[in-house]
């Protein structure tokens, strides 16, 4: 494979970013990749290879204020022309500004693919831009750092970030690529404690006049404000005031150097807080493995290189606690938490106490925790992106129209192959993947909204079962489970999503229902049993109907009386056990059901009574007549008189007025 690596710093420049990209670029050359590095030099004139070509450096102005930051145009013509002939499999930026600007262009005109990994939390930056430190100024620079992070972010086809806080903050930023967590590796063999000379020991602390019994805590690391490396020595001050001797080696430059030292020399300290500036790269090492702890109260790393190559030199770590220490140091076994001047000088109390074995249990804990991040598995994971990213760039979807559905959107898609297709999407994914007309998906994209798009034609369905009627979670629920092909995880999404956006609302649902039942005279116990069938929660119908049971008896009552209209040749007995049947199955308790009917005026009916036997003994004779003759049927006639609630003696009575009608041959 052919690859590009673009970086505004490279060695000799010392810092995370050069040293990253170095050892990416020494472990693609072992597995056997053509490697070419694209980055800066302070100068001017036209771009110019090394000699075995295969670092090309483009000329830029250095910025002192950023510690020897070198900043170039990202417009080179005739260094594009280089590139072209290099004939490149990939393109990776390790930087955003300048040469990362660059590597976006050659990407783009050359048809290569980009991928790029997010190094620096420029929110932890502001201060080098805010020189009137101003709290709105820093607002706004935040605010830019967001948008420009999301737009190159967006122009590569996939990111790395080098620790899960990267990406979270990333993620915030609303980055729509996928982004890989892949932890610089480093030449962990280097920095091993098995490979300490104890000569190169003894003359480090020898020329910084400390005692090889002394216990020696380091700090290895560019010198910047994000750094707070004032905490550290105001910490250190605390721990002298408090009677905790221990000397402190500071070691590398930075904008912040000038400070430190200066700093240490009004508290009255530097002659054991030594500030030693920058050593070369070769040598820090030694300066690792001459120390026994190290020490920061950074916030602002991405990965923490140094906490790496201080682990994997067998010393523990004084941090404060930040996401990309979580991993690294464990209380007790591989180092301390602190976060202010009384809790580095609780950490350096804790330090000095442990004894000369708990110190090499403490190392020999730091160097298992820096055995997964080795430079080799940090090359093959870095090449599986590539390998992944170059496959998904051979097989993209380009968009060719745009249609919005309403709440979704059609997409007419053609493949690199030439294939058509049409793709429903949501209105999310449309916006969360920056889709539009002409843009471009990767085959990987467009597997997944394939996956999606059942989901997205039921979600659509229900909305238009919605909009005919009313519904609740569960009927939605169950509709969906049994006419769609959608998972479980889909059906609950979509659920989630109609709750979420007010189209399902169970507790508006069941107010609603209440109030309609109650309207048409429903009692409680069939609005309970009505709402409990859709699927709403017992608790929650009850509080809403125990707010309308005021009015129960006074519904019954009115429902009662629309049904004793149309039963005028009942009895009175009959009329009362009818109207209680029909009170309760249309769900009032019999409590509810007796008060009702004892409010009811019966007169009317008392006064038809009579009438209403003789229409009921004139049917039964109707009925029975064909079957029975004289007493027999005078005795059915009377047994069912007196099955529809009429009296004994009523029937008796007026059997004897109606005895004309009946064809009695006992007494003929």
């Amino acid at each position: 494979m052919r690859i590009a690596l673009f970086t505004d710093t490279f060695p000799p420049e010392i810092n995370g970013v050069a040293n990253s990209t170095y050892i990416l670029s020494n472990e693609l050359r072992k597995a056997g990749n053509e490697v070419y590095v694209v980055t800066t030099y302070a100068g001017s004139g036209r771009s110019r290879w090394n000699e075995d070509h295969t670092i090309l450096r483009l000329a830029g102005v250095e910025l002192k204020f950023l510690y020897g930051y070198v900043m170039t145009n990202p417009f080179h013509m005739l260094a594009l022309e280089e590139i072209r002939k290099l004939n490149l499999d990939i393109i990776h930026a390790q930087t955003e500004f300048g040469v990362g600007i660059f590597a976006r262009l050659c990407a783009r005109q050359l048809h290569i693919p980009l991928v790029s990994t997010y190094h620096t939390t420029y929110e932890d930056y502001t201060h080098y831009i805010n020189f009137l430190n101003s709290h709105t100024v820093d607002e706004v620079a935040k605010k830019g750092v967001a948008r420009i992070s999301k737009l190159y972010g967006d122009s590569s086809m996939e990111v790395i970030a080098p620790s899960q806080k990267t990406k979270d903050m990333l993620l915030g930023y609303h980055i729509r690529r996928e982004i890989s967590v892949i932890p610089t590796g480093l030449d962990l063999a280097s920095f091993s404690p098995a490979e300490e000379d104890e000569n190169k020991t003894l003359a480090i602390r020898k020329k910084y006049n400390i005692d090889p019994r002394e216990r020696l805590v380091i700090y290895v690391g560019r010198l910047a404000q994000e750094k707070s490396m004032d905490l550290v020595i105001r910490g250190f001050c605390k721990a002298y005031d408090e009677g905790i001797q221990v000397k402190f080696l500071i070691v590398g430059g930075g904008p912040d150097l000038d400070n430190c030292r200066k700093m240490a020399e009004e508290l009255g300290i530097a002659d054991d807080v030594r500030v030693i500036g920058p050593v070369p790269s070769t040598e820090v090492p030694d300066y690792y493995r001459a120390a026994d702890v190290f020490i920061s109260a950074s916030l602002s790393e991405t990965q923490g290189m140094t906490y790496i190559e201080a682990l994997a030199s067998g010393l523990p770590l004084m941090v404060r606690h930040d996401e990309v220490v979580e991993d690294l140091v464990e209380e007790g076994k591989t180092g301390w938490y602190f976060e202010d001047e009384e809790g580095i000088a609780e950490a350096l109390r804790s330090f000095l106490n442990l004894s000369d074995e708990q110190l090499a249990e403490y190392s020999r804990n730091a160097v298992e925790k820096a055995e997964p991040y080795s430079s080799k598995i940090f090359g093959q994971k870095v090449l599986e992106v590539y390998n992944r990213v170059i496959e998904d760039y051979k097989h993209q979807y380009r968009i060719e129209d745009v249609v919005v559905k309403g709440n979704s959107v059609q997409l007419y898609l053609i493949s690199s192959e030439k294939e058509e297709m049409r793709l429903l999407v949501s209105l999310d994914d449309f916006a969360n993947l920056g889709m539009r007309e002409g843009e471009t998906l990767l085959s990987r994209q467009v597997a997944s909204l394939k996956k999606k798009e059942e989901g997205v034609k039921a979600y659509q369905k229900c909305l238009n079962r919605i909009a005919f009627k009313d519904r609740t979670r569960k009927e939605i629920y169950d509709w969906l489970t049994q006419n769609t092909g959608c998972d479980i995880e889909t059906i609950n999404t979509i659920v989630d999503k109609l709750e979420n956006s007010g189209f399902l609302n169970d507790e508006r649902y069941c107010k609603e229902q209440v109030s309609r039942m109650r309207t048409a005279l429903a009692g409680r116990n069939k609005i309970i049993r009505t709402l409990q069938k859709k699927g709403i929660p017992y608790d929650m119908i009850i509080r809403e109907v125990d707010s309308t049971d005021e009015n129960e008896v006074d519904n019954a009552e009115i429902y009662a009386r629309k049904v004793m209209k149309n039963r005028r040749n009942d009895s009175i007995v009959k009329l009362k056990n009818y109207l209680k049947t029909k009170l309760m199955t249309q769900g009032y308790s019999a409590a509810v059901a007796d008060e009702a009917i004892s409010r009811l005026d019966f007169s009317a009916n008392e006064e038809n009574e009579t009438n209403a036997l003789r229409r009921c003994l004139m049917k039964a004779n109707l009925k029975y007549q064909r079957k029975y003759k004289n007493t027999e049927l005078r005795n059915h006639i009377f047994r069912h008189a007196l099955s529809q609630g009429f009296k004994a003696d009523e029937i008796y009575a007026v059997m004897n007025e109606m005895e004309g009608w009946i064809n009695d041959d006992e007494d003929s």
